[in-house]
């Protein structure tokens, strides 16, 4: 049984003394492929060099995470932007973008204009999109509704809500909710409200390895080959096998992110 992971920072500092050991308990686990978001400039260069050293394993994503959003956010947006056109066929995904209102709105005009920027990118290149959202669901259907006939499609990341926040997000017919680790946590209410409110064909893995390591590894620096607990916890949820849910994700993310079985070369 296969699976894959379709959010881990594989390049972030957490794996720098075991990057190689990471992988290979990766893919004992079962998981064949690893997709990997940038949150920021430095980082456009990180993700792409641990890309290139699993080929056909790790696959690139490009974009400027919310958090990282500054004043200087067009110029950023700039750099990266002529990343992507000179490497678009490297790169799966615009992401990790999106909103996060949770700590400060400090910057929330910033953070509007350059998930905005971004969305229009996905339309231009036809990458999918990897989006962050964090108590802003409100702003990011608005900002995202005008567009919805030209997005190509993607993933909300780290879905939490509830069913009334799953249907809204599920209008974007083009795009699934992923789900990590929060679906194995004692009082997470997801193992009702999927079943309830999200068919099989809308939803796909993740670890945001390393935070958010799922039951019975929470508290623990969380890695890819722990996607196999969401996985597991999502089958007993749906009440079927968990090939079942292996194969529902697998063909979930081939649909998302064509880019990543087109070609074994990051």
């Amino acid at each position: 049984m296969n699976f894959i992971d379709t959010h881990t920072h594989l390049d972030g500092e957490e794996f720098l003394d075991d990057l190689l050991e990471v992988v290979a308990r990766a893919r004992e686990a079962g998981v064949s492929r690893v997709f990997v978001p940038a949150i920021h400039l430095p980082s456009v260069t990180t993700v792409l060099d641990v890309c290139r050293r699993f080929p056909g394993f790790a696959y690139p994503m490009i974009g400027l995470h919310p958090e990282e959003v500054r004043a200087d956010w067009s110029a950023v947006l700039g750099e990266m932007k002529t990343m992507l056109n000179n490497d678009s066929g490297q790169f799966i995904a615009i992401g990790e973008v999106g909103l996060d209102f949770y700590w400060s709105r400090e910057y929330q005009n910033e953070q509007l204009a350059a998930f905005e920027e971004q969305v229009k990118w996905s339309i231009e290149t036809r990458l999918p999109l990897m989006i962050h959202c964090r108590k802003a669901q409100n702003e990011m259907v608005n900002l995202l509704k005008p567009y919805r006939d030209e997005l190509p499609g993607g993933v909300f990341h780290c879905f939490t809500g509830n069913e009334q926040e799953a249907a809204e997000l599920l209008q974007f017919d083009r795009f699934v909710l992923g789900i990590g680790g929060v679906l194995t946590f004692k009082k997470s209410h997801l193992p009702e409200v999927l079943p309830a409110a999200v068919p099989l064909d809308r939803v796909v893995l993740e670890t945001d390895s390393p935070y958010m390591a799922p039951v019975p590894m929470r508290g623990k620096r969380n890695e890819s080959a722990y996607v196999k607990y969401v996985l597991e916890k999502m089958a007993e949820s749906y009440g079927v096998e968990p090939e079942a849910i292996a194969q529902a994700t697998n063909a979930n993310a081939a649909r998302i992110f064509p880019k990543a079985f087109i070609s074994a070369d990051c």
